[in-house]
């Protein structure tokens, strides 16, 4: 650590730390964490990323965007869905999956959009 990047004294700001502990405590963390880890998959976040690109993609369309079999790709949409990422509907013999709402949608869209601007700024 450098030194520059440390508290050089020990103050504690008790007002903020109690508004912030209340809101940890209320939050359910843990049902949060498992969202970020499940995009945590290149694979599944490339087809999380596909999926605010079109509304809606097959099993057999997201296994050729993100070079995988078929299997490979419903794993991986289907982790998402247990996750509450991605919704499905059939259709005949066909399963198209979707995001799950807007929110994940910004959720993902902001993500690469602060890439963007963290390469952008060096």
């Amino acid at each position: 650590m450098k030194e520059q990047d440390v508290c050089q004294v020990n103050c504690v700001h008790q007002d903020k730390v109690d508004k912030v502990k209340v809101r940890l405590s209320k939050e359910n963390v843990l049902d949060v964490t498992k969202i970020f880890k499940a995009l945590s998959d290149e694979t599944r976040l490339n087809i999380a990323l596909a999926l605010t690109e079109e509304e809606e993609l097959c099993v057999c369309d997201v296994a050729n965007i993100v070079d995988a079999s078929t299997a490979t790709a419903s794993h991986h949409l289907r982790l998402l869905k247990k996750h509450g990422i991605a919704k499905y509907r059939k259709e005949g013999k066909l399963v198209y999956y979707s995001l799950d709402d807007v929110h994940v949608r910004q959720l993902i869209s902001v993500a690469f959009e602060h890439q963007r601007e963290v390469k952008d700024n060096g």
